[in-house]
């Protein structure tokens, strides 16, 4: 029985392959047959993992074993999972199968690995072994020789250089020329990616007034930087403690863990700031009680303005003795004249503003002065004979007691 035309191609479409899957399946099967050659770098999923061994999924060119090592951290913790996709370079092909490795190989497979990392972006393990000019030379594989400028370390300028010699990371290949003869490193590239994927992450979950806790990894005088987990911010000097004028060093080291709050977040910019202040106890929530109007207290002079001079009482907490307050019925022109930065002074409490943090004080010798001499006033107003005219003023009455304590 004959067939019309449309069966047949009916027919010839079920068992034939079409045109274009016949060349998709040529190149599939071109790709199966394709060795690979040692330091060319693959990317394939995680199969399964033992006690010494990492197997890889090779699609079509079969099966493929790393060391277990090579994916544990610092503290020996498996970095990866069963279905994780890993980037590993060819070493050789055994009984046992193709063995991989994650490290940049010594000898003839080292170039291989460096120029595919090279154009495939990937980053590989260095050894800083010393400062060089503009820099400093980086072993790859334990031969290779590299450079990675200072620019490029992603190092502050406040950083030490020395904290890099002789500590194994990893770096980009930036520059691959003259055959692997030249080869440019960025250790920068990496912190910048590693930043922006933390920011991607925390973005969705990290608010203000937050607490978290990170790590110090740099001061300077305008606060200190720390690094929540990828993400670094900083903690303004005035957000570091309650207590004004110190400098930040005196409060925290570099590699010091800390708690904070999320002051601010300004994605946009890039500025994320915090506060270890607001994680500490607040001294003016007790100032009612320990420093009462016309309580006298011992303070130290913290520093000297033209309108008068503040003291610290506690830590966190300071107030102003006016310049008024300071010479004793007699006019200044500076606070220098009468008290130094540092000097130990007893002062009265005059008034205190706890909402707007402010302590009025005068000093306690004029205090006492003003009051041991309005009293002498108010007696012998009440017992003197003699004309109004005659009784002298308050001032006259300070000036004498002040004198009096001069002698």
């Amino acid at each position: 029985m004959e067939m019309n035309d449309q069966a047949a191609n009916d027919v010839a479409g079920d068992d034939i392959p079409q045109e274009e899957n016949f060349a998709e399946m040529f190149e599939q099967s071109f790709k199966k047959q394709e060795r690979l050659k040692p330091g060319q770098m693959v990317e394939a999923a995680i199969v399964s993992i033992s006690a010494d061994w990492v197997f890889l999924d090779l699609g079509g060119k079969g099966e493929g074993y790393l060391d277990r090592k090579e994916l544990l951290d610092a503290d020996g913790v498996m970095t990866k999972k069963m279905g994780d996709r890993v980037k590993a370079y060819f070493l050789s092909a055994k009984e046992e199968g193709m063995r991989f490795t994650t490290k940049v190989a010594a000898g003839s497979a080292a170039n291989a690995q460096l120029e595919d990392a090279w154009q495939n972006g990937v980053s590989v393990d260095g050894m800083v072994v010393k400062e060089m000019k503009g820099g400093f030379e980086v072993r790859l594989g334990g031969s290779v020789r590299a450079f990675c400028p200072f620019s490029q370390t992603g190092l502050r300028r406040d950083e030490p250089k020395d904290g890099f010699l002789g500590k194994a990371m990893p770096f980009r290949i930036i520059e691959y020329v003259e055959g692997g003869r030249n080869i440019v490193l960025s250790r920068r590239a990496i912190i910048d990616e590693e930043q922006e994927k933390a920011k991607r992450e925390m973005r969705g979950t990290l608010k203000e007034g937050m607490r978290v806790k990170g790590r110090i990894t740099s001061i300077q005088n305008f606060g200190a930087f720390i690094d929540i987990g990828g993400l670094e911010g900083l903690i303004p000097a005035s957000e570091v403690s309650w207590q004004r004028g110190e400098k930040v060093g005196n409060f925290l080291r570099v590699g010091q863990e800390v708690e904070v709050n999320v002051k601010s977040l300004d994605w946009e910019r890039n500025r994320i700031a915090f506060s270890l202040k607001d994680t500490l106890p607040d001294p003016w929530n007790e100032l009612a009680d320990t420093f009462s109007t016309g309580s006298f207290h011992s303070g130290t002079v913290a520093r000297l303005a033209a309108f008068g001079a503040f003291v610290t009482l506690a830590p966190g907490v300071d107030g102003l003795l006016h310049i008024s307050k300071l010479g004793g019925g007699k006019r200044i022109s500076h606070p220098r004249e009468v008290v130094n930065e540092g000097q130990k002074v007893e002062v009265k409490v005059e008034s205190l503003d706890r909402e707007n943090r402010k302590l009025s004080l005068s000093l306690a010798e004029v205090s006492r002065a003003e009051e041991e001499a309005a009293t002498e006033l108010k007696n012998f107003q009440q017992t003197s004979e003699a004309e109004p005219q005659a009784m002298g003023s308050l001032g006259d009455m300070l000036k004498k007691k002040m004198d009096e304590k001069g002698n």
